[in-house]
């Protein structure tokens, strides 16, 4: 319901990707109304949650009642981190300016990031938001190639921003459609895409597909700026893409000159366990030639960055025209920053996202074993997605099934988790990363007597 304040009213949506507010006069007509509440979409929209306190892998609502966060990836480290706060506060109370001075924060900052990139990967643009970045990103690219022309992933998501739902196929297919110097690859999918688990090669051949977009491309007097991809897309159904199949883009790519542009905003810092950076899973010898960063890095403060090269960074300034963000890489935000790596190191989160991925990993395989309706388990440490299907010789995706599974979870047990993928038929993991082995069980080993209701079982509660 509307709260009305001096005048006006205030209409505040909650949804699973951030807050609309929407203001009114008295004199509001109806019609205004309706489209205002149509633009919001509201995550648990038959039971809402008002949540008004977290720390570590939980949520606490209005009545004092817990619920186990599986999909805050934005709070990398953990609700409200002790270690976090301080840090912020800290800086808060000394100094907050815009980035028009010097301050030693965004240096130490970004001699750490540099730390744990590729070393040609040493100019860093810190902004505010993954939109922020991955817009900045593809200027940069356009400029330094001198092309248009993007290659993104069938299914991707990049951001909010218009140049970003351009190159969106998740956004754009519900709004004006493809642009003519967007193009779509197919995702790399193994599991229900072109080239399957039973290929010899499925990295060479989904590679092989962008090589032959290139090609049309092309054919079309047009030229590539960049290839644009989710290291493990996320909105795909939490993808993780085959062996060798960004060496080989790249390497297609680039002799088309255009150049690749890793999207880390929703999988960097760690979260895959083995390594930093997801785009590391494709090789040591594997390095972008752009990567942005966003959603963990802050921890839930606003705080992104766009890592490059200095070629490319200089073909950028030599437009004459300066990029400057008011507040990306202000003393405060890169406090934050270098108080979530520390955090990372110090409480060995990698290592903890490798053993309790692992775990979880191994609980949701033997339920497959059991259950039909559980047609993929895939995943990389904190990074996990479970493919429900209704058929499973056909991989007819199971739709209505995880979509019941989000709100009975809910419901029942306090456990948040959502979907993802074409179909919203993925069940996705991507829990602060001081998840641990006793969440993942007490996710998949709760009793669930309800669920053998919808024919799947009686004893566990993941579907």
């Amino acid at each position: 319901m509307p709260v009305k304040a001096k005048g006006l009213f205030l209409v505040v949506v909650d949804i699973s990707a951030g807050v609309f507010l929407c203001l009114a006069n008295d004199v509001l007509t109806s019609f205004v109304l309706l489209a205002c509440r149509q633009s919001c979409k509201l995550f648990y929209s038959e039971d809402p949650v008002k949540i008004l306190r977290a720390r570590g892998q939980y949520l606490f609502d209005e009545n004092g009642k817990r619920y186990l966060d599986c999909i805050s990836n934005v709070h990398h480290v953990g609700h409200c981190h002790p270690s976090i706060t301080k840090a912020a506060a800290a800086q808060m109370d000394l100094l907050n300016t815009n980035t028009r001075f010097l301050h030693d924060n965004v240096v130490l900052y970004a001699d750490r990031l540099a730390s744990t990139l590729p070393e040609k990967l040493c100019v860093f643009y810190f902004v505010n938001s993954g939109s922020e970045a991955n817009d900045l990103a593809l200027r940069l690219a356009q400029q330094y190639t001198q092309h248009r022309d993007v290659i993104v992933l069938d299914h991707a998501y990049h951001g909010h921003l218009m140049s970003l739902i351009d190159i969106s196929p998740y956004k754009f297919r519900k709004l004006a459609g493809q642009k003519k110097w967007v193009h779509v690859a197919p995702l790399p999918d193994t599991y229900r895409g072109m080239y399957r688990e039973d290929h010899p090669n499925p990295g060479q051949a989904y590679a092989d597909k962008v090589k032959d977009l290139i090609d049309e491309v092309h054919g079309k007097g047009r030229k590539i700026s960049a290839f644009f991809a989710e290291s493990l897309p996320s909105v795909g159904g939490q993808i993780i893409l085959p062996e060798g199949y960004s060496a080989k883009v790249a390497e297609y790519v680039r002799a088309a000159g255009g150049v690749f542009v890793a999207d880390e905003v929703q999988t960097g810092f760690g979260r895959v366990g083995s390594h930093f950076w997801a785009f590391q899973l494709q090789g040591e010898g594997f390095c972008p030639d752009i990567v942005t960063m966003g959603k963990p890095m802050g921890n839930g403060h606003p705080l992104s960055c766009v890592a490059t090269t200095a070629e490319i960074a200089g073909a950028f300034t030599a437009n004459g025209v300066e990029y400057f963000n008011t507040f990306g890489g202000n003393p405060v935000s890169c406090a934050i920053g270098l108080a979530v790596l520390d955090v990372i190191e110090e409480e060995d989160l990698r290592g903890n996202a490798t053993r309790v991925g692992a775990h979880l990993k191994d609980l949701l395989t033997k339920l497959q074993a059991r259950h039909e309706i559980i047609g993929d388990v895939r995943g990389a440490g904190l990074f996990v997605g479970i493919e429900l299907v209704s058929d499973r010789e056909k991989r007819t995706p199971a739709t209505k099934t995880a979509a019941w599974v989000v709100k009975r979870l809910k419901m029942d047990h306090q456990i948040c988790v959502s979907t993802d993928g074409p179909w919203e038929s993925v069940l996705k993991f991507k829990p602060p990363m001081c998840f641990s082995l006793e969440d993942a069980e007490l996710v998949l080993l709760t009793p669930s007597p309800t669920a053998s209701q919808r024919g799947i079982h009686g004893d566990v509660n993941i579907t």
